[in-house]
Protein backbone atom coordinates (compact mmCIF):
# COMPACT_ATOMS: atom_id res chain seq x y z
CA UNK A 1 0.00 0.00 0.00
CA UNK A 2 1.16 3.40 -1.04
CA UNK A 3 1.88 5.87 2.17
CA UNK A 4 3.42 9.11 0.47
CA UNK A 5 1.82 10.84 -2.19
CA UNK A 6 2.33 14.09 -3.84
CA UNK A 7 -0.93 16.19 -4.89
CA UNK A 8 0.38 18.55 -7.02
CA UNK A 9 -1.90 20.96 -9.26
CA UNK A 10 -2.35 23.95 -11.86
CA UNK A 11 -4.52 26.69 -11.78
CA UNK A 12 -4.96 29.98 -13.01
CA UNK A 13 -7.87 31.04 -11.20
CA UNK A 14 -8.19 28.78 -7.94
CA UNK A 15 -10.50 26.07 -8.97
CA UNK A 16 -8.31 23.43 -9.38
CA UNK A 17 -6.46 24.26 -6.40
CA UNK A 18 -9.53 23.95 -4.52
CA UNK A 19 -10.22 20.50 -5.94
CA UNK A 20 -6.50 19.30 -5.43
CA UNK A 21 -7.23 20.34 -1.70
CA UNK A 22 -10.35 18.27 -1.42
CA UNK A 23 -8.26 15.62 -2.85
CA UNK A 24 -5.43 16.17 -0.59
CA UNK A 25 -7.72 16.22 2.33
CA UNK A 26 -9.67 12.86 1.36
CA UNK A 27 -6.69 10.24 0.79
CA UNK A 28 -5.24 12.07 4.34
CA UNK A 29 -8.45 10.38 5.57
CA UNK A 30 -7.29 6.91 4.29
CA UNK A 31 -3.77 7.30 6.37
CA UNK A 32 -1.68 8.73 3.43
CA UNK A 33 0.57 11.14 3.89
CA UNK A 34 0.07 14.00 1.72
CA UNK A 35 2.13 17.11 -0.24
CA UNK A 36 -0.15 19.26 -1.52
CA UNK A 37 2.12 21.45 -4.12
CA UNK A 38 1.52 24.07 -6.95
CA UNK A 39 3.08 21.57 -9.96
CA UNK A 40 6.11 24.55 -10.92
CA UNK A 41 7.14 24.51 -7.01
CA UNK A 42 7.51 20.76 -6.82
CA UNK A 43 11.44 20.40 -7.52
CA UNK A 44 12.05 16.51 -7.47
CA UNK A 45 9.85 13.18 -7.08
CA UNK A 46 12.12 11.62 -4.31
CA UNK A 47 10.40 10.40 -1.45
CA UNK A 48 6.96 9.80 -3.05
CA UNK A 49 5.45 6.65 -3.98
CA UNK A 50 2.59 7.88 -6.18
CA UNK A 51 1.87 11.04 -8.00
CA UNK A 52 -1.56 12.95 -8.55
CA UNK A 53 -1.21 15.79 -11.38
CA UNK A 54 -4.62 17.79 -11.68
CA UNK A 55 -4.88 20.87 -13.70
CA UNK A 56 -7.61 22.40 -15.82
CA UNK A 57 -8.36 22.68 -19.68
CA UNK A 58 -7.75 26.51 -21.15
CA UNK A 59 -8.47 26.87 -24.39
CA UNK A 60 -8.51 23.14 -25.50
CA UNK A 61 -5.04 22.74 -23.85
CA UNK A 62 -3.68 21.34 -20.69
CA UNK A 63 -2.95 23.93 -18.25
CA UNK A 64 0.66 24.33 -19.58
CA UNK A 65 2.38 24.19 -15.81
CA UNK A 66 0.97 20.81 -16.26
CA UNK A 67 2.60 19.52 -19.43
CA UNK A 68 5.98 21.21 -18.31
CA UNK A 69 5.86 19.18 -15.24
CA UNK A 70 5.45 15.58 -17.10
CA UNK A 71 8.38 16.91 -19.31
CA UNK A 72 10.77 18.22 -16.73
CA UNK A 73 9.95 15.12 -14.21
CA UNK A 74 10.03 12.08 -16.92
CA UNK A 75 12.32 10.01 -15.73
CA UNK A 76 10.59 10.08 -12.10
CA UNK A 77 7.20 9.42 -13.95
CA UNK A 78 7.99 6.28 -15.50
CA UNK A 79 8.87 4.71 -12.69
CA UNK A 80 5.57 5.72 -9.80
CA UNK A 81 1.87 5.45 -10.05
CA UNK A 82 0.35 8.14 -11.63
CA UNK A 83 -3.67 9.56 -11.36
CA UNK A 84 -4.62 12.29 -13.52
CA UNK A 85 -7.49 15.10 -12.92
CA UNK A 86 -8.67 17.33 -15.16
CA UNK A 87 -11.26 20.29 -14.95
CA UNK A 88 -12.64 21.03 -18.26
CA UNK A 89 -17.20 21.02 -18.91
CA UNK A 90 -18.55 24.75 -17.58
CA UNK A 91 -21.54 24.91 -19.40
CA UNK A 92 -24.95 24.42 -17.89
CA UNK A 93 -27.14 22.70 -18.36
CA UNK A 94 -24.95 19.62 -18.51
CA UNK A 95 -23.90 19.20 -22.38
CA UNK A 96 -22.57 15.83 -22.63
CA UNK A 97 -20.79 17.01 -26.36
CA UNK A 98 -19.02 19.35 -23.87
CA UNK A 99 -18.00 16.48 -21.79
CA UNK A 100 -16.89 14.38 -24.46
CA UNK A 101 -14.75 17.11 -26.37
CA UNK A 102 -13.09 17.87 -23.08
CA UNK A 103 -11.84 14.14 -22.79
CA UNK A 104 -10.93 14.08 -26.02
CA UNK A 105 -8.57 17.04 -25.11
CA UNK A 106 -7.11 16.06 -22.48
CA UNK A 107 -6.26 12.58 -24.30
CA UNK A 108 -4.72 14.72 -26.90
CA UNK A 109 -2.57 16.56 -24.53
CA UNK A 110 -1.59 13.53 -22.59
CA UNK A 111 -1.14 11.66 -25.99
CA UNK A 112 1.83 14.29 -26.71
CA UNK A 113 4.07 12.25 -24.22
CA UNK A 114 3.75 8.85 -25.36
CA UNK A 115 5.86 7.44 -22.51
CA UNK A 116 3.25 8.45 -20.11
CA UNK A 117 0.87 6.12 -18.76
CA UNK A 118 -0.97 7.28 -16.16
CA UNK A 119 -3.20 4.36 -13.52
CA UNK A 120 -6.28 6.41 -13.91
CA UNK A 121 -7.44 9.80 -15.59
CA UNK A 122 -10.33 11.37 -14.70
CA UNK A 123 -12.31 14.57 -15.88
CA UNK A 124 -14.27 16.81 -13.68
CA UNK A 125 -16.99 19.55 -13.82
CA UNK A 126 -14.90 22.87 -13.83
CA UNK A 127 -15.68 26.48 -12.62
CA UNK A 128 -16.28 29.45 -14.82
CA UNK A 129 -16.29 33.00 -13.24
CA UNK A 130 -16.32 35.17 -16.44
CA UNK A 131 -15.41 38.33 -13.61
CA UNK A 132 -11.98 36.72 -13.10
CA UNK A 133 -10.36 36.16 -16.55
CA UNK A 134 -7.44 38.69 -17.59
CA UNK A 135 -6.23 38.88 -21.00
CA UNK A 136 -6.54 37.11 -23.63
CA UNK A 137 -8.93 34.68 -22.32
CA UNK A 138 -11.49 37.86 -21.50
CA UNK A 139 -11.05 38.58 -25.06
CA UNK A 140 -12.86 35.22 -26.04
CA UNK A 141 -15.75 35.20 -23.47
CA UNK A 142 -19.31 36.17 -24.42
CA UNK A 143 -22.36 36.73 -22.35
CA UNK A 144 -21.76 33.00 -20.64
CA UNK A 145 -23.20 33.44 -16.76
CA UNK A 146 -21.04 31.77 -14.20
CA UNK A 147 -20.94 28.43 -13.56
CA UNK A 148 -19.45 25.93 -11.17
CA UNK A 149 -19.57 22.10 -12.29
CA UNK A 150 -17.48 20.60 -9.82
CA UNK A 151 -18.87 17.26 -7.99
CA UNK A 152 -17.51 16.97 -4.53
CA UNK A 153 -19.24 14.14 -3.99
CA UNK A 154 -17.66 12.27 -7.08
CA UNK A 155 -14.19 14.06 -6.13
CA UNK A 156 -14.15 12.32 -2.77
CA UNK A 157 -15.68 9.10 -4.26
CA UNK A 158 -12.67 9.51 -7.04
CA UNK A 159 -10.20 10.76 -4.41
CA UNK A 160 -10.79 7.81 -1.67
CA UNK A 161 -10.37 5.17 -4.33
CA UNK A 162 -6.81 6.06 -5.51
CA UNK A 163 -5.02 4.50 -3.03
CA UNK A 164 -6.26 1.29 -4.09
CA UNK A 165 -5.80 2.29 -7.85
CA UNK A 166 -2.35 3.66 -7.14
CA UNK A 167 -0.85 0.62 -5.23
Amino acid sequence: MITTVLVGYATSYGSTQEVAEVIAKTLRGTGVVVDLRPLPEVRTLAGYEAVVVGAPLIMFHWHKDAMQFLSHHRDALQKLPVAVFALGPVHEPHDDQEWVDSQSQLEKELGKHAWFTPEVVEMFGGKYDPGKLRAPLKWFVGKEPPSDLRDWEAIRLWAAGLVQKLT
